[in-house]
């Protein structure tokens, strides 16, 4: 969340920011409200005040009725002392739900507008496919070597679920197996995390998990929700914790699966993998000082560049709009590979992302450094970064390496985990 001084005194930088980002609040309400817990405040110390200066009187009180009435006294001043502090603490409450509704500030180099009005910024190495023969999407070449079920994944689960059989599971635990080395051999730390977390974690991340327009599975009956990202486990481990300063960056590659309801999600662009219920990502997460984030998102962006350039995929990267950022972003970066089966003639889809998301998050589940020497903590800036969401980079490798005998090439970085040049 924005930092509350910092909101009253930049009021009309972060009303505007709220319109630019499409969020319909009124930051200037906690003016109004900030002005009404400081009298609350003040009328407590001066209550607190009296009630301490009339305890020291007791004793000095001449006889047993004089003793009484201030007895009586000081007990009044205490129950007025409760009651402006219960206000105050609610008004308190009262601020702090405006401003957790407020989005991050953005990067001033982040374009205005919606989804259509991302910025195209650069081309991976690989380029787009020329096909001689009809290329086949990902459904499809699935069907002809036996890599999905989904009639099957529908009849367990519900619509949105799927099986991965034979080369598509090798394929699967490939890409995890290279994300992650790669990512271990650079400094990031491994982790694999649990694929729950409760609601107050959710929220610190930024999610609402029990809103009506919630991406979030919720296990009823508990504060315990399915994770859609990595993202909230990974930031989630070091809530109301304090990191030694001398150990930033704190680099960690997580491993889990992730769930989306993805309400109202549908359509020919969003058949097949693209879009389900249930997927596996390896995430990348960064807990950095405020001096240090920048360039860690930089950092991120091209690591996963490196990744798909590895996976011999086109792709484009962009930089997102303001009003299509989330509300922790500071600013975001995404990777779209090229998919030729999307659509009628192909099209760019979304494959990884990374956020600079500065202290909003931090400041939500208070995770602090502490630096030798230096009075107090400072709230930490966090990021994070997909390094592959097995689903559609799958998509993308088979559409982007598939032949014209119907076989496809596999990515020379993932041949030994795979154990095989060619499917099919």
């Amino acid at each position: 969340m924005l930092d509350r001084k910092f909101l009253i005194e930049n009021l009309d930088a972060v009303i505007k920011n709220c319109a630019s980002r499409g969020v319909q609040c009124d930051p200037s309400a906690v003016i109004a409200l900030d002005a009404s817990r400081l009298e609350k405040l003040k009328l407590a110390e001066d209550l607190n005040r009296q009630a301490n200066e009339t305890s020291k009187l007791i004793p000095k009180a001449k006889d047993n009725d004089e003793r009484q009435v201030l007895i009586e006294k000081g007990r009044e001043l205490r129950a007025a002392k409760d009651a402006a502090q219960a206000e105050q603490d609610a008004i308190d409450q009262q601020i702090s739900e405006i401003i957790s509704e407020l989005p991050n500030m953005t990067h001033p180099d982040v374009p205005e507008g919606g989804e259509d009005d991302a910025k195209e910024l650069s081309f991976g190495k690989t380029a787009k496919p020329e096909f001689d023969f009809q290329p086949l999407d990902h459904v499809a070449i699935g069907e002809k070597h036996d890599l999905f079920d989904f009639e099957a994944g529908a009849r367990v689960s519900g619509s949105g679920f799927y099986f991965l059989k034979n080369d598509a599971v090798l394929l699967d635990l490939a890409l995890q197996q290279f994300a992650i080395s790669k990512l271990a051999g650079v400094g990031f730390t491994p982790v694999t995390t649990p694929d729950l977390a409760l609601t107050h974690i959710l929220q610190g991340i930024g999610f609402n998990p029990r809103g009506p327009e919630t991406q979030i599975y919720s296990v009823e009956d508990t504060e315990l929700n399915l994770v859609g990202t990595a993202e909230i486990t990974l930031g989630g481990m070091m809530a109301g914790q304090t990191i030694d300063a001398a150990d930033l960056p704190l680099l960690l590659c997580g491993l889990s699966h992730c769930f989306r309801t993805e309400a109202g999600a549908a359509g020919r662009a969003s058949k097949g993998l693209y879009r389900v219920h249930q997927f596996t990502k390896v995430e990348m997460f960064a807990f950095t000082s405020p001096e240090q984030s920048d360039a860690m998102h930089d950092r991120l962006r091209d690591l996963e560049c490196e990744i798909f350039d590895a996976l011999e995929v086109p792709y484009r990267v962009i930089d997102t709009a303001a009003g299509d950022l989330g509300g922790p972003a500071y600013r975001k970066f995404d990777l779209e590979a090229w998919m030729p089966g999307r659509g009628d003639s192909g099209q760019w889809g979304e494959v990884t992302s990374t956020s600079n998301c500065t202290d909003y998050q931090a400041r939500r589940l208070n995770v602090r450094s502490k630096q030798a020497g230096k009075k107090g903590t400072d709230f930490v800036h966090t990021l994070n970064g997909t390094a592959v969401a097995t689903g559609r980079a799958m998509i993308a490798i088979l559409e982007n390496h598939q032949q014209a005998d119907g076989s496809v090439k596999v990515p020379k970085a993932l041949q030994p985990w795979v154990g095989k040049a060619v499917i099919g």
